[in-house]
C-alpha cells in the first residue's frame, strides 16, 4: 500500500487509479468475510417480514414466532428518545466548566432532535434484535456565504458524504449541524479482526443520483466513467430494485492505519476521491462501537438470536400446517343410501346447512324402516381428527415454551400474570423475568452514549462561538466587551476624582454601581473563555454520560422518589443548619458547602445548582459581616433604666459614705496636730531656764 499512495506533501496526490484497485480488492474481501452472516440476515428479514417465496395458501398458515418475540423485546430493549446529560468531572464551583456543559447539552439536544435520534435508534434496535448488529454514521455540516464575489466557497457535503472543517478565512458560517445518518446492516463493512480495537478501516454504503454524484465530486468523476460502472440499481427484492434504479452505490472508506478517506462506486477501478479525514476525532471513527447482538471472542461476524430458536419455529410452523389441515377436516360428512327416488331427496334436504331445524315427510315410510330408518344415515367419524389435533396444539404450546426459555422472554414480560398473585410476588417476577434482556438494554444505552459523546465532540471542535450561543440559547459576553465595560468604568473614575468627588480609593465610597445588565454581564464567564476550554479539552475535560434509565422505559414512580428525596434532604438539611447558623454564624459557609456537595449528588438538583451557589454566596457575606447590636424592647428598657437609677444612687451612697469618713480622718489628724503644738509650747520655758546662757 506505501508504493500505492503518496503522501500531499510538495503538492503531490494520491493515485486514483491504484487506491480505486486497492479498495475494490478488500471490499470484495470483507464481502466474502460476511457473505454467512450476511445470507442469513436476509432470510432472517424475510421471515419476519413474511416475505416467503413459497407464498401457497397451504405454505402462508405459519406461527409469526419471530414477529411475536421482536414486538415483545423492542419496548423492552428501547423505548424512548436518550436524553444527553453533561456534566464536569469535578463537581466544583467552576462556573466556566459549568457554563460550558450547559452549551454543550443543549446543543447536543437541538442535534438529537433535529437529526430525529429517536427513528434512528429504533431502526438500531430492529437490527440489532434481528441481525445482532446496529450501526449509524456521523457527519458535520456547514452551509457557508463568501464574503468576496471573486473567492468560491468549498463545496460541502452532500447528502452521505462527511463535510470539511471549517472554511476559508473570506467566508462566513451560515449555518452549521451535526447529522447522525443510520445505516443498514447490509450497508457497513469494516475490516476482518477480533476485536472493535483491531479494526483497521470502515466502511459504509450510500446509494447517490446523478445529481448528487455530481454536485459532490464534480462532472470531472462523472465523465472519468468511474461512477457508471455502478449505476446498476441492485437489490435483494424488488422494492429494492425499484428504489436504488438510477442510483449509484459509493463506498465511503475511513483508513486509520494510513489516515485518509476514500470514495469509490462500487465496481468501479477508480476512486472518485481520496482526502484527508475531514474531522479529527479522538478514536478515528465517524461512527460508534456498532451494538453487537452475541459475538464471540473469535471474530466480529455476530450471531442472530433467531439461530438459536430456528429448528423449534419450523416445527411450529409444522404444526401449525398440520392443526390447519385437520381442522378443515372437521366437517359432518354423511353417508345414505341412494337410488330411492323417495327417501334420497328428503335425506339431503334434512343435512343442508341453511337448515337448523326443519321437518321433512316421508312419502314410503315403511320402505324407509325396512331399510334400517336412522341406520340407514352413516356419518364420517371426527372424534379421532379432534384428539389428534389436540394433540399437535400441546406439542405446539411445549415449542413455544421452549422457544420462551431459550430467548428468556418470561411470563411477567408478555403480561401473563396471575390474579391471585401479590404485588410483591409480580415485582420480583419482573425483576427476574427482566435479567436476560439487561445486557440488550445495557448495550443500546452504550451506544446511544456513544453517538452523544460523538456528536458533542463534533461540536465542540467544529461549531463556531455564534452557533454555540444560538442553539443553546445562552448569550455570553466576549472579552473584547468585558474590557469595553471596564473601560468605562476607568473612565467613571477619573471623572469623578476631577469633579472632586470620593473615588473607589476613598475608604467611603464604593465603587460606580453598573446597571443590571452589566453587573450580570461582568459575573458571567466570557464565549472566549468556553470556547478555549472546548477547543483544548473538547469533551475530555467533563464527561458526557445519558442517564442510565433514559434508553428504557421511563419510571415515573422512580424520579418522582427521587425529586422528592432531594427535597426531603434540602428541607431537613435546611432545618438543621438554620438552628446551628444562629448559635455559630461562622459555621455558615461550611453548611453552604455542604449543600451544594449533597446536591450535586443529586440529578434531580442539577438545575438548582447555580441558585444555590448564588444564594449560598450571599448567606456567607452576610455571616461574615458585622452585625448591628440588637435594638431592646420597651420592657427591656425600663429594667434598663430602673436598673441605672438604683446603681446611681448607690454609687452616690457609697460616695458620701467615703467622703464623710475622709472629712472624719482630716478632723483627726488635726487635732492630734493642735495637742502636739500645744505641749510643744509647754516645754519651750523649761527648756530656757536650763540653758547655762540664759541664766
Amino acid at each position: 500500500m506505501e508504493d500505492e499512495i503518496t503522501a500531499i506533501e510538495g503538492g503531490e496526490r494520491w493515485d486514483p487509479a491504484k487506491v480505486g484497485a486497492h479498495w475494490q480488492q478488500e471490499l470484495e474481501r470483507a464481502q466474502r468475510y460476511f457473505k454467512s452472516w450476511d445470507d442469513r440476515c436476509v432470510k432472517i428479514e424475510k421471515i419476519y417480514l413474511d416475505q416467503q417465496s413459497d407464498q401457497t395458501s397451504a405454505a402462508k398458515r405459519r406461527f409469526p414466532m419471530l414477529w411475536a418475540n421482536t414486538a415483545v423485546l423492542q419496548p423492552a430493549v428501547y423505548a424512548r428518545m436518550p436524553q444527553p446529560v453533561v456534566e464536569r468531572r469535578f463537581k466544583d464551583a467552576d462556573p466556566v466548566a459549568r457554563i460550558a456543559s450547559e452549551l454543550v447539552e443543549r446543543n447536543l439536544a437541538y442535534t438529537g432532535d433535529e437529526a430525529d435520534l429517536d427513528s434512528i435508534m429504533r431502526a438500531v434496535r430492529d437490527d440489532f434484535l434481528l441481525c445482532a448488529r446496529g450501526t449509524v454514521w456521523l457527519r458535520y455540516e456547514a452551509d457557508f456565504e463568501p464574503l468576496d464575489m471573486g473567492v468560491q466557497p468549498s463545496d460541502p457535503a452532500a447528502d452521505g458524504a462527511s463535510g470539511e472543517m471549517g472554511g476559508p478565512s473570506l467566508e462566513a458560517i451560515a449555518d452549521e449541524r451535526v447529522c447522525i445518518d443510520y445505516v443498514h446492516w447490509s450497508d457497513f463493512l469494516h475490516s476482518p479482526a477480533r476485536r472493535w480495537k483491531d479494526v483497521t478501516w470502515v466502511a459504509r454504503r450510500v446509494p447517490m443520483t446523478d445529481e448528487e454524484l455530481e454536485k459532490r465530486f464534480g462532472r470531472e468523476a462523472m465523465a472519468s466513467g468511474a461512477a457508471q460502472a455502478a449505476a446498476s440499481g441492485k437489490g435483494a427484492s424488488q422494492a429494492e430494485r425499484a428504489e436504488n434504479e438510477g442510483k449509484t452505490h459509493v463506498w465511503e472508506i475511513w483508513c486509520k492505519g494510513e489516515n485518509y478517506t476514500v470514495w469509490i462506486a462500487e465496481g468501479s477501478p477508480v476512486a472518485l476521491e481520496v482526502s484527508e479525514p475531514p474531522l479529527e476525532l479522538t478514536h478515528f471513527w465517524p461512527c460508534p462501537r456498532p451494538a453487537y447482538g452475541t459475538v464471540s471472542t473469535s471474530s466480529l461476524i455476530p450471531v442472530p438470536d433467531y439461530v438459536y430458536y430456528q429448528q423449534q419455529c419450523d416445527e411450529i410452523d409444522l404444526l401449525t400446517k398440520r392443526i390447519n389441515k385437520l381442522t378443515d377436516q372437521l366437517r359432518l360428512k354423511v353417508f345414505y343410501p341412494s337410488g330411492d327416488g323417495a327417501i334420497s331427496p328428503a335425506i339431503e334436504k334434512a343435512m343442508r346447512p341453511e337448515n337448523d331445524m326443519v321437518m321433512v315427510p316421508i312419502p314410503e315410510w315403511a320402505a324407509f324402516t325396512d331399510k334400517g330408518g336412522s341406520k340407514a344415515v352413516v356419518t364420517l367419524p371426527i372424534d379421532e381428527v379432534q384428539k389428534v389435533i389436540v394433540a399437535c396444539m400441546a406439542a405446539r404450546k411445549q415449542l413455544i415454551e421452549d422457544v420462551y426459555q431459550i430467548t428468556g422472554i418470561s411470563d411477567i414480560v408478555r403480561g401473563d400474570t396471575q390474579a391471585s398473585e401479590t404485588a410483591t410476588a409480580q415485582r420480583i417476577k419482573s425483576q427476574w423475568g427482566s435479567i436476560r434482556i439487561r445486557d440488550r438494554q445495557a448495550e443500546l444505552a452504550r451506544f446511544a452514549r456513544d453517538i452523544i459523546r460523538l456528536a458533542g465532540e463534533i461540536i465542540c471542535d467544529q461549531f463556531q462561538p455564534e452557533t454555540l450561543m444560538l442553539v443553546s440559547g445562552i448569550k455570553l459576553p466576549t472579552m473584547a466587551q468585558k474590557q469595553q465595560v471596564e473601560m468605562q468604568m476607568q473612565q467613571m473614575q477619573m471623572a469623578a476624582q476631577q469633579m472632586g468627588q470620593p473615588t473607589q480609593s476613598s475608604p467611603e465610597m464604593a465603587p460606580p454601581e453598573l446597571p443590571p445588565q452589566l453587573q450580570q454581564m461582568m459575573g458571567q464567564p466570557t464565549i472566549d473563555e468556553v470556547v478555549q476550554l472546548l477547543r483544548n479539552d473538547s469533551i475530555r475535560g467533563f464527561q458526557i454520560e445519558i442517564e442510565t434509565d433514559s434508553t428504557i422505559e421511563p419510571d415515573e414512580d422512580a424520579e418522582k422518589q427521587r425529586r422528592m428525596e432531594f427535597v426531603q434532604m434540602v428541607g431537613g438539611f435546611m432545618q438543621q443548619a438554620g438552628a446551628m447558623a444562629q448559635q455559630s454564624p461562622m459555621l455558615v459557609p461550611v453548611m453552604v458547602e455542604t449543600l451544594l456537595f449533597a446536591a450535586r449528588g443529586f440529578r434531580a438538583g442539577r438545575q438548582l445548582e447555580s441558585m444555590l451557589e448564588q444564594v449560598g454566596g450571599q448567606l456567607s457575606q452576610a455571616a461574615s459581616a458585622p452585625k448591628p447590636e440588637p435594638q431592646p424592647s420597651p420592657g427591656e428598657i425600663l429594667k434598663l433604666k430602673t436598673a441605672e437609677v438604683k446603681a446611681g444612687a448607690e454609687q452616690r451612697k457609697a460616695e458620701l459614705g467615703v467622703a464623710q469618713a475622709e472629712i472624719e480622718h482630716r478632723a483627726a489628724v488635726e487635732q492630734a496636730r493642735g495637742e502636739m503644738a500645744a505641749q510643744a509650747l509647754q516645754q519651750i520655758p523649761q527648756r530656757f531656764q536650763a540653758e547655762p546662757a540664759y541664766r
